[in-house]
């Protein structure tokens, strides 16, 4: 089965007003990210999302499509859509990084491989290690002390064990709210933080240690992108359980944070990993070097919330039990793009077990929510 067209639509969905977030990078109040759409000679299409976000990834909408549509596109014609490192290897070989864009395509390439074979996607990836149905953290912005409260109490009240509490600032705002919310959830939950490289090492041990009382069960990502050494210091002067997101993209990022023992906890998801390929070597790489895995999150919508679905199910070393993650993004927006959701209730996420990811984009929707000028 050969791939015969690419076709790439920008989307925008606004967040829910109460699900709007505010992290050490600015706000987040409207997604607009890219669906791609891949046909094949025996009529049956795959679809994939890239999740982008510029002052994140460095990704737009606008580059993205471009990307795929000038550049991927020709070299993936004719392409056996089941020859996944094939084409890995000819979107690497076009572009360097461009994570989110590389997964999209192969997000679509696997769902077609599993509509094809009947299979869903957790199954062509070496099968189910774990149920469907999985519990997830709910990340929580940099709110005001009363919103803060207010959230985490809703969020207690839905079943949520684990609230993560965005923080990065200089101000002692930071410990007030996680103050605060621990004030709200009580002692039997878990409390834990994420700064998105948002503090000095300096900054990050003092403030970890002033929140000894609150009891943190993990600290994401506090230091900034590229100083290995620096989270390596923060994990040997405070003993806090750390995990490595926004400064982890490809297996060289993975080798040096394992060389400066920087990590307990490697954030992974098949986005920011340039697909489930990736993502797969990535987290077997760190199962090797004896580092947990977990899920992580940039708001996906439904398809690529599908796709970090079959990664958790199908990879022993994803350790969602003890490491609750982040899969809740279509939760967090006004409307969907697919004809039946994603299940979640409260912190519980169920994949979709039908061949390839299991999801039915509706075109319609997708067509009357188009980004403008994109």
């Amino acid at each position: 089965m050969i791939i015969t067209h690419v076709e790439t639509y920008a989307v925008r969905i606004p967040l829910r007003p109460e699900r709007r977030m505010i992290s050490s990078l600015g706000q987040h109040t409207v997604s607009d990210y890219v669906l791609v759409r891949i046909g094949t000679d025996a009529g049956i299409e795959g679809v994939g999302e890239a999740t982008v976000m510029p002052r994140w990834s460095g990704e737009t909408v606008w580059g993205c499509r471009a990307l795929i549509d000038r550049l991927f596109r020709p070299a993936l014609l004719g392409c056996e859509v089941s020859a996944i490192d094939e084409i890995d290897r000819r979107m690497e070989g076009i572009c360097k990084h461009n994570w989110f864009a590389k997964s999209a395509v192969e997000m679509a390439c696997w769902d077609a491989w599993g509509k094809l074979t009947g299979r869903p996607v957790y199954q062509l990836l070496g099968g189910a290690f774990r149920p469907l149905t999985f519990r997830c953290r709910f990340s929580m912005g940099a709110y005001d002390l009363d919103r803060a409260r207010k959230t985490a109490a809703e969020r207690v009240a839905a079943g949520f064990t684990t609230i993560k509490v965005k923080v990065g600032g200089e101000s002692e705002a930071d410990l007030e709210r996680v103050r605060a919310v621990r004030e709200t959830i009580g002692p039997r939950h878990n409390i834990d933080i994420d700064a998105n490289c948002g503090w000095s090492a300096d900054t990050a041990v003092r403030k970890i240690k002033a929140l000894a009382d609150c009891r943190l069960a993990l600290v994401e990502q506090p230091t900034p992108d590229g100083d290995y050494a620096a989270l390596a210091r923060v994990r040997r002067e405070t003993g806090a359980v750390v995990m490595a997101d926004d400064m982890l993209f490809d297996l060289v990022h993975a080798r040096e944070l394992f060389r400066n023992k920087a990590c307990d906890v490697l954030n992974v998801y098949p986005g920011k990993q340039g697909g489930l390929a990736r993502a797969q070597r990535m987290i077997e790489l760190a199962a090797q070097n004896k580092v947990a895995c977990t899920i992580g999150s940039n708001l996906e919508w439904d398809v690529a919330t599908a796709a970090m679905g079959h990664l958790i199910v199908a990879c022993p070393n994803m350790q969602v039990d003890r490491y609750p993650g982040d899969a809740l993004g279509p939760a967090y927006h006004e409307f969907s793009i697919v004809r039946r959701p994603i299940r979640i209730e409260g912190p519980e996420v169920t994949v979709p077990d039908g061949p390839g990811l299991g999801v039915e984009v509706d075109w319609e929707v997708v067509r009357a929510n188009l980004t403008p000028a994109a």
